[in-house]
């Protein structure tokens, strides 16, 4: 993924995949697509969460907590 929103999500009382499922609903409201990748900060993985439906999950320190960075796979591999 070489662009993509980041999204801001610091409410304790919501999950993950409620908060990638928001933002992945608003992507697609403005953007006409549905993303299919999302990096989250490592600490926002309790569990080893791998997919929200067809948008595939990954932890990397270059997202800073509480941020989700969502996009369109571009197939290249990004280092965490």
């Amino acid at each position: 993924m070489d662009t993509g929103m980041l999204w801001f999500d610091n409410d304790p009382r919501t999950d993950l995949q409620t908060k990638i499922l928001k933002a992945s609903q608003y992507y697609q409201n403005k953007y006409g697509v549905n993303p299919n990748l999302c990096f989250v900060h490592p600490s926002m993985l309790a569990e080893q969460m791998k997919q929200v439906k067809t948008i595939e999950i990954r932890s990397s320190k270059k997202v800073l907590p509480y941020h989700l960075w969502l996009g369109i796979s571009n197939g290249k591999l990004i280092a965490a």
